[in-house]
């Protein structure tokens, strides 16, 4: 029988991520267990990583588990030329549960289905980046006491933003509507939107950032320009300070409101937000090690009191 693994925010029921919502609230309120003592956890960071790799490797640590793995391919065989399906095979010999993060959509995917022991996506191109999309929903509901009926205004790179495609996923079991606020080169892809419509999700689509996306907002969702996705350079270059968050901004934004970011930041929100008491980007990055202790329980069936 195949191992549970974690590749898509589908993957997960909203009876499982409500479930692992409050395995995370747990982890917060107790964070070093010794739950993974004797476990051997694999980290496979084909494409540069800070928050994501580290955080991992934090909430490995604190559960006692040990680390193998590479944060840069030319220390792995990649560079000799050894397929992802070997290096899986290799790797799972080794490993307990292996965590990856590739630059190819679909690599995880097929990772899971030649993998004997459980696969989670830490990213895999501009697809998925499903734990990410958890801990941000923990962040969401951790500020707001509710997942539903929501709004949740997104600014910035919605073409290439996996971030952004898992959490429209991950939301639609509770009815939210969405503000996407893109330039016409990084709108929202088709493919999304006819998500969205067939399962009844309100959209509504912005090219300015307009005080009305903001003040309606429950959530304000912020996103960097990714130049590693970008092939012409020029296009980049045209989009990549399009939108920024300045404090005065938030003026007339509603009490509840939290401004996320899945980081890393380059000029999207001015650092005059940071003082803010709606600015929760740090205290959302925070939360990714106690939503990753766990996804990894989970997937590994292991029990937390």
């Amino acid at each position: 029988m195949k191992p549970k693994s974690l590749v898509n925010i589908g993957d997960y029921s909203r009876d499982d991520i409500i479930r692992i919502i409050e395995t995370a609230s747990k982890f917060k309120q107790q964070p070093n267990r010794p739950l993974l003592k004797g476990k051997v956890c694999a980290t496979l960071f084909f494409e540069p990583s800070t928050r994501t790799r580290l955080s991992f490797e934090t909430a490995i640590n604190r559960l006692q588990g040990r680390i193998v793995g590479f944060s840069d391919t030319a220390t792995s065989s990649a560079t000799k030329g050894e397929s992802l399906k070997d290096t899986i095979m290799m790797v799972s010999n080794y490993a307990d549960i292996i965590i990856m993060r590739h630059h190819l959509e679909g690599s995880a995917r097929y990772a899971s289905e030649v993998s004997p022991v459980p696969i989670i996506n830490a990213g895999d191109g501009a697809n998925q980046h499903p734990t990410q999309t958890m801990l941000d929903i923990f962040s969401i509901y951790e500020t707001q006491q509710t997942l539903q009926d929501l709004t949740i205004t997104i600014v910035g790179d919605l073409k290439y933003g996996r971030a952004v495609h898992s959490l429209i996923e991950g939301l639609s079991h509770f009815n939210p509507t969405f503000n996407f606020v893109a330039p016409q080169e990084m709108k929202i892809p088709e493919k999304h939107k006819i998500y969205c419509d067939k399962r009844g999700i309100k959209y509504h689509e912005f090219t300015d950032f307009s005080p009305n996306s903001i003040n309606s907002a429950d959530i304000l969702y912020m996103t960097r320009v990714q130049r590693e996705r970008f092939t012409d350079l020029m296009e980049y270059e045209k989009v990549k300070n399009i939108y920024t968050l300045r404090n005065d901004m938030l003026s007339d934004s509603k009490p509840n409101l939290k401004v996320l970011h899945p980081l890393p930041r380059v000029k999207e929100i001015d650092q005059d937000v940071d003082s803010n008491p709606k600015a929760y980007y740090f205290q959302q990055a925070g939360n990714g090690v106690y939503m990753r202790q766990a996804v990894m329980c989970d997937l590994l069936n292991i029990e937390v009191e």
